[in-house]
């Protein structure tokens, strides 16, 4: 069993734990969202959602748990990880003992596509599939039928520089390319 390791620069960005290292899983199975990416991305909500206080967030394809705990950092209620990865859950597991997280958290060994229907909608969805997949386009078709994304529920869902997304039944509201990603913020189409 290989244990999560620190890779050197992963760290909450900001909010109640910042500048605190994040450990990720050994070998390059996850990519786990760079701090100038997650510092955009994060900038890029604070905008469009004012604040993170009391939200309901879940963190898909989740790695090690970065996206999620900057939400949980920055205020957020709540905070779901799902991965399917033992090393990405050894390593989410062991961010959230670190920070002392465990009574807003919630983590699933599984695959997001074999999540069941949700008990009440999200309010931000995090997204970090492998890229070239087309796995968050699939992933966010699938959690909108099971009621996990509603009507206000914002989407962050990161690709690669070149791939387009298109998902029936969502506008795309913005992106914004960081690096060697791109970063697709999506609602529901009214």
């Amino acid at each position: 069993m290989k244990a999560p390791v620190a890779k050197t620069g992963l760290r909450i960005v900001a909010g109640e734990w910042r500048g605190r290292k994040l450990v990720t899983p050994e070998g390059d199975t996850t990519r786990p969202t760079a701090d100038r990416t997650r510092e955009t991305l994060f900038s890029m909500l604070a905008s469009r959602l004012g604040t993170f206080e009391g939200l309901k967030v879940a963190d898909f394809f989740a790695g090690s748990g970065a996206l999620g705990l900057e939400a949980l950092s920055r205020g957020a209620a709540h905070c779901l990880f799902v991965d399917q990865d033992a090393g990405a859950i050894r390593a989410i597991r062991a961010n959230i003992a670190n920070l002392r997280a465990q009574a807003q958290c919630d983590v699933r060994a599984s695959s997001v596509l074999s999540l069941g229907p949700a008990k009440d909608t999200l309010d931000l969805v995090l997204l970090d599939p492998p890229y070239d997949t087309g796995a968050g386009a699939v992933a966010i078709d699938k959690l909108a039928r099971l009621g996990w994304i509603g009507e206000q529920t914002w989407i962050s869902l990161e690709t690669g520089r070149d791939e387009a997304v298109s998902i029936r039944g969502f506008e795309i509201e913005s992106t914004r390319d960081v690096g060697k990603a791109r970063l697709h913020f999506l609602r529901r189409a009214p």
